[in-house]
């Protein structure tokens, strides 16, 4: 059996935000290739955890290493990706085509102010095809449905040749159908590229169907992995407490859980 390699590492993690504890002995790890579903109620550090693993919020206590090093001299962000959660709210009159916006995606210190490469527009198109949209490549942003917009952002990501991508509540106010195949598409998007995945969502369904790993917060993190024998009732009530009762719907992906 191949070892699997850790991508993110972290240990005795405390975040706190306007001087409340958010993230308490937060301690796991993410291997290459995982596909992780965070859920957990509202307000209990989802986007607080990706925004320390970005370094973008200091964390109180604890280590986080991304690649097997420390993120305070983690320089390497090219090899992670973040889609945030309102990516796709935007002046519906900027004017910008979807290829333009995915080429953003290569802009980098590098060749800040300058023109972009023929391998930058062929990673641009790739990611294109990739997704699915490169029949709307001409498309204002503007015009675009909700579904259409995830991928584009997706795509914005891609570009960049990422080996983790963090994306929080990529698919909020869209019907179940173009959740399934945004879905579907991170699916594809972690076999075939080997792309690790971690994503906010409160689609447990997905989650479980889906994903490789839950992780379940409200303050305190709960990691496991999805497996036939996993009870996804008795994982998420550590996050969502003991009064709760979970029904999975119907999914035409792997397996369906029910409460027992």
């Amino acid at each position: 059996m191949q070892e699997k390699i850790p991508v993110l590492e972290v240990s005795d993690l405390h975040v706190a935000r306007s001087n409340s504890v958010v993230i308490e002995d937060a301690n796991f790890t993410i291997h290459q290739g995982d596909y992780v579903g965070i859920v957990g109620p509202n307000g209990g550090g989802k986007t607080t955890l990706l925004l320390a693993i970005l370094n973008i919020l200091p964390k109180t206590r604890g280590t986080i290493r991304l690649f097997g090093q420390d993120i305070e001299s983690f320089s390497r962000w090219e090899k992670v990706a973040y889609v945030p959660q309102h990516a796709v709210n935007f002046d519906p009159h900027f004017p910008l085509a979807v290829r333009e916006l995915v080429s953003l995606g290569r802009v980098n210190r590098g060749n800040l102010g300058r023109p972009l490469k023929r391998k930058d527009w062929e990673s641009v198109d790739e990611a294109l095809e990739f997704m699915g949209i490169s029949d709307i490549a001409n498309r204002r942003i503007g015009q675009l449905s909700g579904g259409q917009k995830q991928r584009v952002f997706v795509a914005k990501a891609l570009v960049r040749k990422p080996e983790i991508i963090l994306l929080d509540e990529p698919i909020v106010g869209v019907d179940a159908g173009t959740q399934e195949k945004f879905y579907k598409k991170l699916s594809d998007l972690n076999v075939a590229k080997g792309i690790t995945i971690m994503l906010v969502t409160h689609d447990l369904t997905a989650v479980f169907c889906r994903m490789s790993k839950v992780m379940c917060m409200n303050r305190w993190v709960n990691t496991a992995e999805i497996t036939e024998d996993l009870k996804p009732n008795e994982v998420l009530r550590k996050a969502y407490g003991e009064h709760f009762h979970f029904v999975f719907h119907e999914h035409e992906c792997k397996r369906v859980f029910e409460d027992e």
